[in-house]
């Protein structure tokens, strides 16, 4: 897409030791901080970005999204699920381990919007949030681009079975079955019915399913380990 950037991390190339190895990019999972730095400088110069022009959230599974001027530092990092920007040339960054990475872009427009979808996010509504964001700011949700990156598949995340019909209740489709045939939550589904209902035309996503993929962290499968990441930017 004209002027606009994607870009989804596996797990190798970094840094970190066992059982991070070696490309984690999240700093609350407890890795040596020297080594998160070094992995999203990597991670950063590889996409040739400037690491100190990406901006990462605290992500705590809610419906809230900030709009970055600039990256946050220390303290100033909000606790929200999603950013939004106009600023060219700023790369919003999201962590994940099994649930959605989604980015977003309407370069027209030039806003651009990074959002991380696990269940809780996904019910309580962070995809349509995201997309008020940006059209807050002059985007269209008919010209958005959607890319979700590597997730855990419905088929690989069982889940009881009063869980599963909350979900399918909260985002119809969402609910399914595992591939043994137990009750499943599908948040990539959910997510991509989500991005439709609120008139986003453009969605796209990735086959990998973390749990499975060998190249991939997955929460679920190794509950101690890394973070994978995903960048939105504009030219």
């Amino acid at each position: 897409m004209s002027g606009a950037h994607f870009a989804f991390t596996d797990q190798w190339g970094g840094v970190s030791a066992a059982p991070y190895d070696q490309l984690n990019l999240g700093g609350a999972v407890g890795d040596d901080s020297a080594a998160v730095l070094a992995n999203r400088a990597l991670a950063a110069e590889s996409l040739d970005l400037d690491p100190a022009r990406v901006v990462w959230m605290n992500q705590v599974h809610g419906r809230e999204v900030a709009v970055a001027e600039g990256p946050w530092t220390g303290e100033d990092v909000p606790a929200v699920d999603a950013i939004v920007t106009v600023r060219r040339g700023l790369a919003l960054a999201v962590l994940t381990a099994d649930c959605v990475p989604l980015l977003l872009a309407d370069p027209a427009a030039g806003v651009v919007a990074a959002a991380h979808a696990g269940r809780p996010g996904l019910v309580a509504g962070i995809v349509p949030a995201a997309v008020e964001a940006m059209t807050a700011l002059g985007a269209r949700p008919d010209r958005i681009t959607a890319l979700s990156g590597p997730a855990v598949c419905g088929r690989c995340y069982e889940v009881p079975a009063a869980m599963r019909d909350e979900v399918d209740a909260a985002v119809p489709g969402a609910g399914c079955e595992t591939s043994w045939s137990t009750p499943a939550v599908d948040v990539v589904a959910g997510v991509h019915a989500q991005l439709a209902d609120a008139g986003v035309r453009d969605r796209r996503r990735s086959a990998v399913c973390t749990l499975e993929s060998p190249d991939h962290y997955s929460y679920r499968r190794d509950r101690t380990t890394g973070r994978l990441a995903g960048y939105v930017w504009l030219d």
